[in-house]
């Protein structure tokens, strides 16, 4: 009888160690299989079983939350939700997160360790912790100026404070709300089909996530790499650029727009936008030198983060000579984003080093403790400090006598280059009109604001299109704004 019991009490100990194994199975190696899977409602309930927490802009919060009395139970809502989507992007039970709402998520969400008061708190205590606050560097003021200005248009600005290098306004029109995508049910389904279905793509944060030809504006660049390189010692002295003037090994002859532009200077180049004696000019760069100078200014890097990824600005590595010379004044295939020509602009404002770009200042508990700071750091130094110099020189003149008048703030310095970019199928679409610029009050040390403006439909016939009618206004109120904020800092 007793052996009986001994074999029936070991079949129930192989039993229990089987279950043990079976559940050290589920709960250790297939953990994160099942919390991945879709069927498994628990993460998300827990997720939005909170209020995410708040993104804030000038100290006050862009985002908020509602009961929805549902099983999942909060969602996300959005103050001025088309004005900041470039910014926060959209947190949606549906279809996920994208923007600092992606970037940022372990934070808003509650999840990130560093929110714990202590070290494995949240391992101990299996309690959910109050999202985190992200504080962001946009500035109000001159994000509502820049979307003012666009006014539904399609198009995008971007800007830069110089030194810093923290974003001040990232805008992209048309925008859509994002507090549309932020529950489930057949209402947020056709919202989704309607904003993806759109030609007009308002969910496409056009200011880092799109590239443009950036026409004139690009001219900036060869102006530096030539300087840089030693091609332009004297930019008041002529330089031997004929016009008309025929691309390298082809019979096709490079239009000017402007007049005066045979054997002109780089200064009246720049002052006027005369194609040819840019185009000359980055063929006599050649091209390892031109691509020396775009790289330090950003272009073809795929790793810049500002925490959200930005698309690669483009200068193709391989060209012939007449490739080179149209990619010289930014046509073929050269693509830039808006706020990679901000960088442009901050560069030559801030002696040629261009500040990491950064739209998150800090990230901090629900209570306000900081939990991370965005610090200041080098990206690249763009061009000699003397180039740099002469470039702020050329650009005020461009304002102050030239094609970009309409950029021009009365008691301050501002330097900026105008560009008309054509796109299309031989050219026949409506030109991008584009404008960059900084700006820098009379008192101050240095500029305040650096910015990029691209207009995509600009409301005019095609031959009376350009940066300095479209753009320039939009970047000037930009600024305007930036160096009233940066006076009532001071004061």
């Amino acid at each position: 009888m007793i052996r009986y019991i001994r074999r029936a009490a070991a079949l129930c100990l192989i039993l229990l160690a089987a279950l043990l194994v079976n559940a050290a199975r589920v709960m250790v190696i297939q953990a994160d299989q099942l919390d991945d899977n879709p069927a498994n409602r628990r993460i998300a309930i827990t997720r939005w079983g909170q209020p995410r927490g708040e993104i804030l802009v000038d100290g006050r919060p862009v985002t908020g939350a509602r009961d929805s009395g549902q099983q999942l139970r909060y969602e996300r809502t959005y103050t001025q939700g088309p004005l900041y989507a470039p910014v926060t992007g959209y947190a949606s039970q549906t279809y996920g997160t994208t923007l600092i709402e992606n970037a940022e998520d372990p934070v808003l969400s509650g999840t990130d360790p560093m929110l714990a008061p202590l070290p494995l708190w949240n391992d101990l205590s299996r309690a959910p912790r109050p999202g985190g606050k992200v504080v962001t560097t946009i500035r109000a003021r001159m994000q509502e100026a820049a979307y003012r200005g666009l006014d539904g248009k399609r198009g995008a600005v971007a800007a830069i404070e110089p030194a810093s290098g923290r974003i001040l306004a990232l805008v992209s029109s048309p925008s859509y709300d994002p507090g549309a995508l932020s529950g489930t049910g057949p209402t947020v389904k056709e919202s989704w089909r309607l904003l993806n279905t759109s030609p007009h793509q308002p969910m496409l944060a056009r200011a880092f996530r799109q590239t443009y030809p950036p026409g004139s504006t690009f001219k900036i660049v060869t102006a530096a790499a030539a300087l840089d390189a030693g091609v332009v010692t004297d930019p008041d002295a002529p330089t031997r650029t004929p016009d008309p003037f025929v691309l390298p090994g082809t019979r096709q002859v490079l239009p000017n727009e402007a007049t005066g532009c045979a054997n002109a200077s780089l200064a009246y180049a720049i002052q006027w936008s005369c194609n040819t004696v840019m185009a000359g000019l980055g063929v006599k760069v050649g091209l390892e030198g031109m691509l020396d100078t775009v790289e330090n200014f950003g272009f073809n890097d795929t790793g810049l983060r500002i925490p959200s990824w930005v698309a690669k600005s483009n200068f193709d590595t391989s060209m012939s000579a007449d490739q080179l010379a149209l990619s010289s004044i930014g046509q073929f295939d050269t693509a830039a984003t808006p706020l990679q020509m901000a960088m442009v602009a901050a560069a030559v404002a801030n002696n040629g080093e261009i500040a990491h770009p950064y739209l998150v200042d800090r990230t901090t508990t629900a209570g306000g403790t900081t939990v991370t700071t965005t610090g200041r750091r080098t990206y690249h130094q763009a061009m000699r400090p003397s180039t740099a110099t002469r470039l702020q020189d050329l650009m005020v003149r461009a304002v102050e006598d030239g094609t970009g008048t309409n950029a021009a703030i009365p008691g301050a310095r501002v330097g900026g280059k105008t560009g008309t970019a054509q796109h299309g199928l031989g050219n026949t679409g409506t030109p991008y009109a584009w404008f960059i610029a900084w700006a820098q009050a009379p008192d101050s040390a240095q500029p305040a604001v650096a910015v990029a403006v691209v207009v995509e439909d600009a409301e005019a016939n095609r031959t009376d299109i350009s940066g300095g009618g479209d753009a320039a206004p939009i970047a000037r109120a930009v600024m305007e704004e930036g160096l009233r904020l940066e006076r009532e800092g001071r004061g």
